[in-house]
């Protein structure tokens, strides 16, 4: 048994030094602080890496079919009156969204930005007691109202009750509405007093759009919009107006719900028209992206990078339509966010490495510092230091 424990004592690594040949300096102990103050921070710094989550990030190819795509918006035209603002979306497979309302939210505003309150239809319009029914004559007693399309009926049961439902029997059939006084629910409903009454007034629009995951665009711009020889057009004939001041505000833009460290460029963002007529375009390439947070729940969203650019009309005339317009592209490549932490192991190996690699460094500078000072006394010893 001896024997053994003498081949194992053999085999010691770490030779012990009996203490009366130890030397303890000054210079020493202040690097055994300053190790020692290395090494606590270094623990510290690593410790808060190891509690708290890293993010992995990769790139993969976007082979995902079928999906739709969530547009969330919120956007301020301080002198665009909610009254002339629509919205319409579009893609390249073809499918139409004209003067979405659903999941929309207006709100006027004043010329200080102040949100006014909502008023009911028909204040300061000439008053009718009797509509003019679809036949000719006039709504009497007991008969049920049945107002006239003005020609845009698709079947002879068709009624337009208002100004709007005649508005958007026209933009069916894919006419423009050029004098809406002639018509008699939108001369009913003062539906130019209310344009009158509303001009210099801004409009907030907020909501969301559900589309198909392909590229295309949607665009804020006055009036009804309609197709007319396989074009998207605007009904701007009944505002009566020269030009359309498009000014806004971006307040918040983003595809798809929001995740921990998303970035959204362009909210916050303002422009301000200067020229008379014009139209003011965003192209954006929408970047999809999969985030997985620490407990394993996954985000599908978006990021997205966008330019701008404005399509001015110098010669004095609406040459394109006035609005503001987002076309968007999908990127094939997608981004993956995946939350994770180190592992134990490997943060004791780090643990390891610092008290190691510190202690090793201030025992060379300890070393050079010692035999420095004994060089030094030695020559001044026998007269040769100078």
């Amino acid at each position: 048994m001896e024997g053994l424990f003498g081949k194992l004592r053999n085999l010691d690594a770490y030779p012990k030094i009996n203490e009366d040949f130890y030397s303890r300096t000054l210079s020493g102990g202040i690097i055994t602080i300053g190790s020692s103050i290395v090494m606590f921070l270094l623990f510290i710094s690593e410790l808060r890496l190891y509690l708290h989550a890293v993010t992995e990030t990769k790139l993969v190819v976007d082979t995902s079919r079928g999906e739709t795509l969530r547009i969330n918006f919120d956007v301020t035209f301080p002198a665009l009156s909610c009254s002339m603002l629509s919205l319409d979306a579009m893609d390249i497979s073809g499918e139409e969204h004209l003067d979405v309302r659903h999941d929309i939210i207006k709100k006027r505003l004043d010329s200080h930005g102040n949100i006014i309150e909502s008023r009911q239809d028909g204040i300061g319009s000439p008053k009718i007691e009797k509509p003019l029914q679809r036949h000719g004559g006039r709504l009497e007693h007991n008969e049920t109202y049945c107002g006239s399309c003005y020609g845009a009926e698709v079947s002879d049961e068709d009624c337009c009750n208002s100004c709007e439902e005649v508005r958007e029997a026209y933009r069916k059939k894919g006419w423009g509405l050029s004098d809406p006084e002639i018509i008699d629910q939108c001369k009913r409903e003062g539906f130019l007093q209310r344009i009158k009454d509303e001009d210099g007034e801004g409009c907030n629009i907020y909501g969301f759009l559900e589309v198909k995951k392909v590229a295309g665009n949607f665009h804020f711009a006055p009036g009804k919009s309609f197709q007319q020889s396989n074009m998207h057009v605007h009904d701007l004939l009944p505002f009566q107006k020269e030009s359309f001041n498009i000014s806004h505000k971006i307040n918040r833009l983003s595809f798809g719900e929001y995740f921990p460290g998303a970035i959204n460029p362009l909210d916050g963002v303002q422009w301000v028209q200067h020229a008379p007529y014009g139209m003011y375009q965003y192209f954006i390439k929408v970047v999809p992206t999969v985030y997985t947070d620490i407990r394993g729940r996954t985000i599908q969203s978006n990021q997205f990078s966008v330019t701008e650019h404005f399509q001015s009309d110098d010669i004095g005339r609406l040459q394109s339509l006035p609005g503001v317009f987002f076309f968007y592209d999908l990127s094939p490549i997608k981004v993956t966010f995946m939350e994770g932490h180190v592992s134990f192991l490997h943060f004791l190996t780090n643990v390891c490495a610092i008290v190691g690699g510190v202690f090793t460094v201030s025992g060379i500078f300890d070393s050079f510092i010692y035999h420095g000072q004994r060089a030094i006394k030695k020559k001044i010893e026998i007269g040769k230091f100078s």
